[in-house]
């Protein structure tokens, strides 16, 4: 099975895929212009993969996790998904990011961070029982 996941931002999307359940990969992020552009970029990315399901880092804990939820799950209703969609939580995911990479990244910005982040939210799904593979 193809999976994909995003670790969404508000200035940057992270992306990771795994094409054979095992190894994740994370990609290129996509910058948020706007929602209708980001929503655009991510479908086309899933159908140029074939990705067969999404799975969407969504916060758990902390003092803005309902706003946070809300507009997470309103992007992902922008994109009008055929596939399924699995919601996996991605606490801490962005400061292990950080941990994992530390002195390996020069620019911030580039994106790279929030899909190392997507990476950790894919493979916490493939290694938790829901995982039906």
């Amino acid at each position: 099975m193809k999976l994909a996941s995003i670790d969404v931002g508000l200035k940057r999307i992270g992306i990771a895929i795994c094409l054979d359940g095992k190894i994740v990969l994370p990609q290129n992020a996509i910058f948020r212009k706007n929602r209708k552009q980001a929503a655009h970029d991510i479908n086309a990315f899933l159908k140029e993969w074939e990705i067969e399901t999404l799975v969407v880092g969504l916060p758990k804990g902390g003092s803005s996790e309902e706003e946070m939820e809300r507009r997470i799950k309103h992007f992902v209703s922008l994109l009008a998904l055929t596939i399924p969609v699995v919601y996996q939580d991605e606490q801490g995911s962005s400061f292990e990011a950080k941990e994992l990479t530390m002195g390996d990244f020069r620019h911030k910005r580039d994106g790279r961070l929030d899909s190392v982040a997507a990476k950790i939210i894919l493979e916490r799904y493939l290694d938790s029982p829901k995982a039906d593979r």
